[in-house]
């Protein structure tokens, strides 16, 4: 278990359904890429991983199909994954290590037993040397610089590609969560539906992220729209249209009320001295998905609590399981151990 004189790397890996971040130990966050494959059928050999395969997405010939070997926080391609993951590991290091390094891992807080093996094993496959496992709410809230290790509550929402995660934490533990398979990807597929069925358009999920990122609000906005491009259902040709806010509002309600129903549980669940802690403290909002415009603003609407995005939104997991790498190090009680799911 030990770093012999730097020769082996310690890495974090958030390793999400949309984006891939890897943190290494001494260096920060190294590398930011889409969790995105691309293969050619014929030889089942990779053509591109990350950044240049993402590019590749809808826009293949036949025989290369561009995949996201991960869905909704889970593997859903475990051969894929397993190369992705050693593709990624190997660019942090360099292939410069003399030992295979220590890997951290994030995990939903609601995956099963067989999903938490299937990401240990990948990672070990993949060239780990031990592989940890950290639930994303902690990660996240370590990567927010929560102190988790109080007798005091801080509640964390993490909106990923792939799924949401709320939790109360306290202790150094989660006290009560709840995980829904919904997050950015489910904003994008939500535009997309409502596209074609509102004007018989068929754009692709990139152009409705696109979309999202553009003039999406989690809030009624009706001050900014855009031309999108897609192919007209009804002539088969290409066609150019404009949407506004107000109707892509309208396109993601249902996710949105998804996440803001999740928080409520949570917080109905949450013991009453943890909930005076939260009225103090307010709620943190990580990951990518909390970017959504005035996506904040409609949280603290609904629970009446103050919210908060975290600096640096997107990076807050990877950050984490660094953090949480550096903890198993000085780890001396049993104080942090439940943390961490261990090879």
């Amino acid at each position: 278990m030990f770093n012999f004189f730097g020769l082996s790397q310690d890495i974090g890996i958030d390793l999400g359904t949309a984006t891939v971040l890897v943190y290494v130990k001494g260096k920060g966050i190294v590398l930011k890429e889409p969790s995105v494959v691309a293969i050619n059928q014929d030889t089942g050999k990779i053509i591109a991983v990350g950044s240049e395969a993402r590019r590749m997405l809808g826009r293949t010939p036949g025989n290369i199909v561009a995949i996201r070997p991960l869905r909704e926080g889970v593997i859903a391609d475990y051969d894929v994954t397993e190369k992705m993951l050693r593709y990624f590991i190997n660019k942090a290091n360099g292939k410069k290590w003399f030992f295979k390094p220590r890997v951290m891992v994030c995990i939903p807080s609601g995956v099963t037993g067989v999903e938490e093996r299937a990401v240990r094993q990948a990672a070990l496959q993949a060239g780990a040397r031990y592989a940890h496992l950290i639930e994303e709410p902690l990660a996240a809230a370590l990567g927010a610089g929560l102190d988790i290790s109080e007798p005091s509550g801080s509640m964390i929402i993490d909106i990923g590609g792939g799924t949401t995660d709320v939790a109360v934490l306290s202790l150094g533990g989660i006290v009560c969560s709840r995980s829904l398979r919904v997050g950015g990807d489910k904003f994008d597929e939500a535009i997309v539906r409502y596209i074609r069925r509102e004007f018989n358009l068929m754009i692709g999920e990139r152009t409705g992220e696109e979309i999202k990122i553009e003039i999406g609000s989690a809030l009624v906005d009706k001050n900014k729209s855009t031309t999108i491009r897609g192919r007209d259902l009804v002539t088969g040709l290409p066609k150019a249209i404009t949407v506004n806010s107000e109707q892509i509002h309208a396109a993601i309600s249902e996710p949105l009320e998804a996440v803001v129903g999740a928080v409520k549980e949570v917080l109905e669940a949450t013991p009453p001295e943890l909930s005076a802690d939260i009225v103090n403290k307010g709620i943190i909002m990580t990951g990518g998905g909390s970017l959504l415009h005035n996506f904040d603003k409609l949280i603290s609407k609904e629970t009446g609590l103050p919210v908060y995005v975290a600096e640096d939104a997107i990076s807050c997991v990877a950050k984490g399981t660094g953090k949480a790498l550096l903890m198993i190090n000085m780890l001396s009680t049993q104080k942090y151990k439940k943390l961490f799911y261990s090879s």
